[in-house]
């Protein structure tokens, strides 16, 4: 799913391309991604966008006559602007926004379409989608903390809820967890003050340096590389592959159709934090630390020159 830096990017490439010019048409291909009847899409047609926003993970396109029209890309949602008039391709497609200069096309991969599309009447109604978590950038550390301990959660749980900070998802908030080199189970009423600054810099710095990063890979063009498993991430999408900080292969949790990624070594002291599946599966053989899973890999060949 695009999480804060991914949408910062979309953000910024929208800016100069439909900011002060009209909405000319939206064509939609899937009728399941509209999500509200009243008022009708048509009312935003011929209207300027005024202005755009980020709404937690939601991009938010601001029209004149008080509306908003508030897409959420979901998991497999990507954005890619064409020339006026492209044409919605029939397997991914799911609309397309014209405008005077070219085509704003949403897609969606897969089978199970959950992106959205909202049309919505004045501040009140898009109050109503905002999560309400707080946007991270802008907190000082003692603002972080109180609101990380405002609720008993795991680490994880607590960076990805919407209701506490705003547009952190799966794949940064390993990322952040790894540079903290913190655990993704610890509590957050159980940390001290040492680590909740490193976990507070860490989320300063991870999604500081990614927005800047997709910036340099965007440059002046539209972004097309939108990904939730991205070349340079430490331990997101890299289960089995060596660890950049200390080299011991990274590991996975699997849970309903998601994956936690975390460092044992860095992150845990060591201790493999048990897959909930896996460890059912396997009871008492189930590895506690990292010694005891090497003990169970078949060994290496020696390396020949």
């Amino acid at each position: 799913m695009p999480e804060l830096p991914d949408i910062t990017v979309y953000l910024e490439a929208l800016e100069t391309r439909v900011v002060g010019r009209p909405l000319l048409k939206v064509r939609l291909r899937s009728p399941f991604l509209l999500r509200t009847v009243e008022p009708p899409m048509q009312a935003a047609e011929g209207l300027p966008v005024t202005g755009l926003r980020r709404l937690g993970k939601r991009i938010v396109f601001v029209m004149g006559d008080d509306l908003f029209l508030v897409l959420h890309l979901m998991i497999a949602g990507r954005l890619r602007w064409l020339a006026p008039g492209a044409r919605i391709p029939g397997k991914l497609g799911l609309a397309a926004f014209d405008f005077p200069t070219g085509t704003l096309l949403l897609t969606e991969a897969g089978t199970r379409k959950r992106a959205s599309l909202h049309v919505l009447r004045g501040a009140a109604a898009l109050a109503a989608h905002d999560p309400g978590g707080a946007e991270v950038l802008g907190l000082s550390l003692a603002e972080f903390a109180r609101i990380l301990t405002s609720a008993r959660h795991t680490l994880k749980r607590a960076l990805t809820d919407p209701r506490l900070f705003s547009g952190i998802g799966n794949a940064y908030s390993d990322e952040i967890l790894h540079r903290a080199r913190l655990s993704p189970f610890l509590l957050t009423t159980g940390l001290d003050a040492a680590q909740t600054g490193r976990l507070y810099h860490a989320v300063q710095e991870t999604l500081r340096d990614w927005i800047a990063r997709l910036r340099e890979e965007t440059g002046a063009d539209f972004p097309t590389h939108v990904t939730a498993f991205r070349e340079g991430m430490a331990v997101h999408g890299r289960h089995g592959q060596p660890c950049p900080a200390c080299g011991h292969a990274v590991q996975r949790i699997r849970y309903a159709d998601r994956e936690l990624n975390y460092c044992a070594h860095c992150q845990t002291g060591g201790r493999l934090l048990a897959d909930r599946a896996l460890s059912r599966l396997l009871r008492e053989d189930f590895p506690r630390t990292l010694e005891e899973l090497e003990r169970l890999l078949p060994a290496q060949p020696p390396a020949t020159e």
